[in-house]
């Protein structure tokens, strides 16, 4: 854990907004280690939550997704962790434009921002036929942020419903994109569409 504890220095220069190039980073994997990213978005290490804002932005940084898998990264190590769905939580959305103009701006819980588009696609994914659906945007490097509850509900205001191939698909637009969340007969007769996370 040294080597992540000097970021927190680079931190105070950037204000926490610079990224590391983890994606250049190819350390031998040094072992796991007893830290959880809970479905909620809380950090926790070693069964404590980590109260400090800072300190989850600077490991936040350096997360590296490797298949399904997540790990802090260094140029010299990595430590794989558990991550019991995504590892961040979209809890803030901007709404600039309107129409085919419009673009949907979120903020994550660890203070990334990212818009909804082409390279920011929202996706809508149920992990089974039965199970209940919910909503994920992209961040960075495979890292997804699972969209909060009221934010959610939020998009859903926003949403319209255009036909693919034949089928009336529900939906919301932004930066030219339509994102489907389901068929218009599947959102609207027994939604599928869960939020469990506050």
């Amino acid at each position: 854990m040294t080597d992540l504890m000097r970021y927190a220095a680079e931190l105070k220069k950037t204000d926490g907004k610079s990224l590391p190039p983890v994606e250049k980073w190819n350390p031998d994997f040094c072992g796991d280690i007893d830290m959880v990213i809970k479905s909620d978005g809380t950090w926790f290490y070693e069964g404590t939550p980590i109260g400090r804002a800072r300190l989850v932005r600077l490991f936040s940084t350096v997360l590296k997704r490797e298949g399904d898998k997540h790990f802090l990264v260094t140029p010299v190590e990595k430590l794989g962790i558990t991550v019991e769905d995504a590892p961040f939580l979209a809890v803030l959305m901007n709404v600039e434009g309107t129409g085919d103009d419009r673009t949907l701006k979120f903020t994550t819980n660890v203070g990334d921002e990212v818009v909804a588009g082409p390279e920011h696609p929202i996706e809508f994914r149920k992990p089974s036929t039965n199970a209940e659906g919910k909503p994920y945007i992209h961040v960075r490097a495979g890292l997804e942020a699972l969209i909060a509850r009221p934010v959610f509900y939020d998009l859903v205001s926003l949403g319209e419903i255009e036909e693919i191939d034949g089928e009336a698909v529900f939906g919301v637009r932004s930066a030219g994109e339509f994102f489907a969340f389901g068929t218009a007969d599947e959102i609207f007769d027994g939604s599928p569409i869960d939020q469990s996370n506050e």
